[in-house]
């Protein structure tokens, strides 16, 4: 029977994303192959227990959200996350947010995929499948976290190159407590990108250092 390995599993409020503000259901997945210097999971980085899917759907039920996200970790590490998405969808509108160094063909295209581009500043930029860009498709997002200058002219330029705004939803999110979000906005309108704002809501509503909510 197919495992997948949980950090937990929770309600809340979804915080990023076109999703933003929408009740949601959270499935994080333990462990991830990369280390962002701006990790805000890093609990997540090694926990978990192994959880049959038929117990992920029964918890996940259980807690009464049309809206599930599967998110790490990295949930792509998860060799069963492709079955669990699926098994999700029979029922559910469902987000999973990847790193984006690994190959989201393997995804039912009914999901949204949230890619989470890596910039310089993340100290995993070299670990980005670009390929993963050709891979998007309707009802895609992509979101690049930003930690200063350097990052937004390297996102900036990613985004002009592979023409991002014209196929998906971009968001650009400035490291909590690190990038103001005023000096990011004022980048985005001084250079008239078609970009989203992304501030993490759950941040602001509970702390920096809350888990679970």
């Amino acid at each position: 029977m197919a495992e997948v390995r949980i950090a937990e599993i929770y309600r809340s409020v979804q915080g990023e994303s076109s999703f933003a503000g929408w009740p949601c259901a959270f499935v994080r997945t333990g462990g991830c192959d990369i280390r962002c210097s701006y990790c805000d999971e890093p609990a997540a980085l090694q926990a978990g227990e192994r959880m049959s899917l038929s117990q992920i759907l029964e918890r996940v039920d259980a807690l009464g959200c049309g809206l599930v996200e599967v998110t790490g970790g990295e949930p792509l590490l998860q060799p069963a996350a492709p079955e669990l998405v699926a098994a999700l969808l029979k029922d559910h509108e469902v987000l999973i947010e990847t790193g984006g160094h690994r190959d989201i063909s393997v995804l039912d295209p009914r999901c949204h995929v949230i890619l989470d581009i890596k910039t310089p500043g993340s100290g995993m930029s070299q670990h980005n499948d670009l390929g993963n860009l050709e891979r998007l498709g309707p009802g895609d997002e992509v979101k690049v976290v930003l930690g200063d200058r350097q990052d937004y002219e390297w996102a900036r330029a990613l985004v002009a190159d592979h023409a991002l705004t014209e196929q998906v939803p971009v968001s650009f999110s400035p490291v909590h407590g690190v990038l103001e979000p005023q000096k990011l906005v004022s980048w985005l309108l001084e250079d008239q990108l078609v970009v989203r704002l992304n501030l993490q809501l759950h941040k602001y509503i509970w702390g920096a250092d809350a888990r679970s909510v």
